[in-house]
């Protein structure tokens, strides 16, 4: 139950993460000067671009050698419901690879209880890293354990989250009856974080749902089904999102990219995204895959000084991640007897 409980939060973030990204992406496709003017509403946040604080190895840099055309972008959604907290643990850790060679892009998710090392905090959980030193120690906790090249990310919260989905519109969802009473619990949490009234879910149904109820809807963790439903939720709300930005149509991007940027942190500059943006739109990538790691049945839930902890078969792990990202591989889950 446990290791189903921690592994629900896991992809949270990802269509949304990408919803934002792909917005900056297709505006690049519209007017330039425009867009870059926009685009300097990010909140650009300045990190160490060497190798040692990266955590950058030479394997990693040999492997990205022999895989060109890839480029590896951190994504993190945070648990902050506040936008003032200054300290938060990384709720969703994923990596954003666009791969032009494959005209594709893939998330890759890192389980957020997955055991592994953090520069000068031992052994613990990997979601730590950003609450013990932001965004930097992140890249270079993934980098270290994983082997990876990543030099910039993005970052969103729940605060966040909700502001874009408000922004685009609200989406409908066909709420059951055992998800009523624990969405509900999350709308009263998060209405008291935000010191807003919004009206709870009394019956089943197809419901719409502002973006503080959408956020509720996709952070129930206890029903029948357990992680997989979870998952389902979570795809429902973010496949709304996309079907929303796509739909708007080029004309109505920049006023829609003028709202979304203020909620999102990166190491990227307005010049590196139209670049990024670019290389998307003239490489016509348009695919998305995604998996999660370490995939199932290479790992095992273990209580550790009393605290539990998704310890991983980290050679195997690191393999299935490289395949994914630089040979377009994906693994097979081991089925456990």
């Amino acid at each position: 139950m446990m290791r189903s409980e921690n592994m629900k939060k896991v992809k949270n973030w990802k269509k949304i993460l990408l919803s934002v990204f792909i917005v900056c992406v297709l505006i690049v496709g519209g007017v330039f000067g425009y867009a870059f003017y926009k685009l300097n509403k990010i909140n650009t946040v300045e990190i160490s671009k060497t190798d040692d604080m990266l955590g950058i190895n030479s394997n990693a840099l040999s492997e990205s050698e022999n895989a060109k055309g890839i480029t590896n972008i951190a994504f993190f959604g945070i648990d902050r419901m506040d936008a003032n907290q200054k300290t938060s643990r990384s709720d969703s850790i994923m990596i954003l690879s666009i791969d032009s060679k494959n005209k594709k892009i893939k998330m890759s998710s890192i389980m957020r209880d997955t055991y592994v090392k953090i520069k000068g905090h031992g052994q613990t959980k990997i979601t730590h890293a950003y609450a013990y030193g932001g965004a930097q120690l992140a890249i270079n906790t993934i980098n270290e354990n994983f082997n990876l090249d990543i030099r910039d990310y993005i970052t969103l919260d729940f605060f966040s989250f909700e502001k874009i989905i408000d922004t685009i519109g609200d989406v409908s969802i066909n709420i059951k009856q055992d998800e009523i009473s624990p969405m509900n619990d999350k709308i009263v949490e998060i209405s008291k974080i935000e010191k807003k009234s919004v009206s709870k879910i009394i019956k089943p149904g197809l419901q719409t749902l502002n973006g503080l109820q959408a956020v509720a809807y996709s952070r129930v963790r206890f029903t029948e089904g357990g992680d997989s439903r979870r998952i389902e939720r979570q795809k429902t709300v973010m496949s709304l999102i996309m079907t929303k930005i796509q739909s708007l149509g080029v004309a109505k991007f920049p006023a829609v990219v003028s709202e979304l940027l203020p909620y999102t942190e990166t190491s990227l500059s307005s010049m590196d995204i139209m670049k990024i943006g670019t290389k998307v739109l003239t490489s016509n990538t348009t695919t998305l895959e995604q998996d999660r790691f370490p995939v199932d049945g290479y790992s095992v839930g273990k209580t550790i000084d009393k605290v539990w902890y998704l310890v991983a078969d980290m050679k195997t792990t690191i393999a299935q991640l490289h395949n994914f990202i630089y040979k377009d591989i994906k693994s097979v889950p081991k089925t456990i007897q």
